[in-house]
């Protein structure tokens, strides 16, 4: 026998007593959650829906069909009505929401077209960049090194030996500075800004203060620089710069885990705000995150951490907002480490940095400027006409921003000697030809006078 406190389970319709008292309260409740959501400042609830409101609908209303569900609202609603939720349907409480956008907008200021024509400039087919920003300290080295004292004096003169080589404007199609050569006069008072220009040279400069150890990241660095890169910027633009450049370093070391997630990580977003500083005074940034080739690790390891580190930069590049358009790259060849007893051949290092390339460069990138990173002068030449021999799915020019692959004979060859000055400009000359021609895979090796000794050094600092 049935007890007579167990009551079947059956539908029962409520009273119209029950409903009106029931939507009242719905009304009720829903006047005070606004009051509150706009006494609090936060209207996002009201841009969602409120997600409870379901659970105060009628249990006739719950029991309709399965279309007439509510996606909205409350999970123990099916309890409530006696009627399970239909799978396919997931509750607004699980939904994503789509937030409000709030990372800055692509750079599209005043000078947004000029950095695109700027941009297109610096890599225009058969021309690459002059690197002569080194250091004061650097650059004295050289100069010691061959004969000469690291004074202003024979600063200015080694610089303008460079930009008075005639013919110089036919291969190189900008020069990037230290900030003494930017504001600095050549021996006969003229800026050297305008020497560049009249050979039509675009004056560039770069603008990080160096690099510093990382804490917490052992034997691995950081770049300085940003927080006066604002006010500087405008005068190097008001000076006749028209690009810039700054230049992160990381190094492969497998046995040590380098380079480590946060090396990457602070190394990309500061060349992320470098660019976009860059942009919002009118220079073209010149992203530089370097590979060194310091170690013994292979190229297959070299390429796979060159994909993780650019991967990063233009994650946050677009981050920034930075214009694509109106910057360049200028990243390591992929090549494996010096010490590494498979060196790779030509044709495969070629192979690997179009592969890394590709993998990661945004099509809408205007060009890609290798550094030579200590590569010798005329394998620098050698490798990157292999790469422009290499078919590629990308449009972007791939050329050269040479510092020592293009000065190291010339230097050699001058020695500070009034009587070496034209033999030290020709084969600077000849140089800048031999890469001119490797930018469109049209270089002989061997055709031009180059040096083949290695100029890697080690932890290379400018």
């Amino acid at each position: 026998m049935q007890s007579s406190f167990m009551i079947e389970q059956q539908s029962v319709s409520p009273s119209p007593r029950r409903t009106f008292a029931t939507t009242a309260l719905v009304g009720v409740l829903g006047l005070f959650a606004v009051a509150c959501i706009y006494n609090s400042g936060d209207t996002s609830a009201l841009r969602t829906g409120y997600a409870g409101f379901a659970a105060f609908q009628t249990p006739s209303a719950a029991t309709q069909a399965t279309s007439a569900y509510s996606p909205t609202g409350f999970r123990g609603m099916a309890a409530y009505t006696n009627q399970a939720a239909p799978e396919s349907i997931v509750p607004r409480s699980n939904q994503p929401v789509m937030a409000t956008p709030n990372s800055p907008k692509i750079y599209d200021g005043p000078y947004a077209a000029q950095l695109i024509e700027t941009a297109n400039a610096m890599v225009a087919p058969g021309k690459g960049l002059l690197a002569c920003d080194e250091s004061t300290g650097t650059v004295g080295t050289r100069l010691e090194a061959n004969g000469m004292e690291n004074t202003e004096e024979w600063r200015q003169a080694w610089r303008n030996l460079l930009f008075t080589t005639k013919g110089l404007g036919d291969y190189i199609s900008g020069a990037i500075l230290f900030e003494e050569t930017l504001f600095q006069n050549d021996p006969d008072g003229k800026p050297f800004v305008d020497v560049l220009n009249s050979k039509g040279i675009i004056p560039g400069i770069k603008v990080d203060t160096g690099l510093k150890p990382l804490f917490c990241a052992p034997g691995e660095n950081w770049c300085t620089g940003l927080d006066s890169l604002n006010d500087r910027a405008g005068k190097y633009y008001a000076q006749g710069a028209r690009f810039a450049k700054w230049r992160t370093a990381l190094k492969i070391d497998v046995a040590a885990g380098q380079p480590t997630d946060l090396a990457i990580e602070v190394a990309s977003q500061d060349l992320a705000r470098y660019a976009r500083i860059c942009q919002e005074n009118g220079l073209v940034p010149i992203v530089e995150p370097e590979i060194l080739i310091d170690g013994s690790h292979d190229i297959e390891t070299t390429a796979r951490i060159q994909e993780r580190v650019l991967t990063t930069v233009y994650g946050k590049l677009r981050e920034n907002g930075v214009l694509l358009e109106g910057s360049l790259l200028k990243p390591s060849m992929t090549v494996p480490g010096v010490e590494c007893p498979d060196k790779s051949d030509p044709a495969s290092i070629a192979a690997m940095t179009v592969r890394t390339l590709e993998r990661c460069v945004p099509p809408r990138m205007p060009g890609v400027t290798f550094l030579s990173g200590g590569i010798s002068e005329e394998d620098s030449s050698i490798y990157l006409n292999e790469i422009n021999k290499v078919e590629k799915t990308c449009n972007c020019r791939l050329t050269f921003s040479f510092s020592r692959a293009l000065q190291s004979s010339c230097i050699k060859a001058w020695q500070g000697k009034d009587e070496n000055y034209e033999k030290a400009q020709s084969l600077l000359l000849k140089r800048a030809q031999a890469n001119s021609e490797a930018s469109l895979g049209k270089y002989v090796p061997g055709s031009q006078p180059s040096s083949e000794e290695s100029l890697f050094v080690k932890n290379y600092v400018y």
